[in-house]
């Protein structure tokens, strides 16, 4: 006699994830239904309808009368706080936003990035730095490492006209997420760029992100003085 496997709701749920992690199911994209999940899974519906409300709550995806379920285009990715889209951070007061790139290219990651992603020796990545603007003036300052073994498309992604953070908020969910928030006093090179004088206060996030033991991106994200944080959790 065979033996029949019963799954759990997270057992799906955590199937349905895993594929939306690994680009099976990208941003946008609408999902089988919940029947035919089911049938697919060896399932209840009702387990895949739970399921797909706990993937629903934590902002993976939308669910909609008549409409279906379908991936977040902005998808919500949790750790502590969600990982704000900094275009809609800006927006969102009120402040008209404003994106320049300040450089990019291929570089060997220094000792404390190499160290932040736990690797034992230096790796090539894509460095990018870029300020972001609300009503013209500068907002958050990021200096960001992508890992391009893990994130190969963003090699095709046009970075002076879209920045890295609203590209791989979009189209790079993470399974791990490591946050770090400090206060410094602004260096020369932070004055001049946030334009402000030196040794002014501020508040800096720094996020790194993996896919499995992955790694996807590491950003020190400076913030002007004034910055102000608000999560829900």
């Amino acid at each position: 006699m065979t033996a029949v496997t019963r799954h759990s709701w997270k057992d799906i749920r955590n199937r349905i994830h895993a594929r939306i992690l690994d680009g099976t199911y990208t941003p946008g994209d609408k999902l089988p239904r919940d029947e035919d999940i089911a049938g697919e899974l060896g399932c209840a519906r009702s387990t895949v309808q739970r399921a797909m409300r706990d993937l629903s709550d934590s902002g993976t995806i939308e669910r909609r009368r008549k409409g279906g379920t379908h991936v977040r285009a902005d998808p919500v990715t949790r750790a502590i706080f969600d990982i704000p889209i900094t275009r809609r951070e800006v927006e969102q007061k009120g402040s008209v936003y404003g994106y320049q790139l300040i450089s990019q290219g291929i570089a060997q990651t220094p000792r404390s990035v190499t160290a932040k992603f736990g690797l034992q020796a230096p790796a090539t990545m894509l460095r990018v730095q870029a300020l972001h603007l609300a009503d013209q003036g500068p907002f958050i300052y990021e200096d960001r490492w992508v890992c391009l073994q893990t994130v190969p498309e963003i090699s095709n992604v046009d970075l002076e006209r879209e920045s890295a953070n609203e590209w791989l908020v979009r189209n790079k969910p993470y399974s791990r997420c490591d946050l770090r928030f400090y206060a410094i006093k602004a260096s020369s090179h932070d004055a001049r760029v946030l334009e402000i004088a030196p040794g002014e206060a501020l508040f800096v996030m720094e996020r790194t992100t993996w896919i499995g033991t992955k790694p996807i991106t590491t950003v020190k994200a400076v913030t002007t003085p004034g910055y102000q944080l608000l999560t829900q959790i």
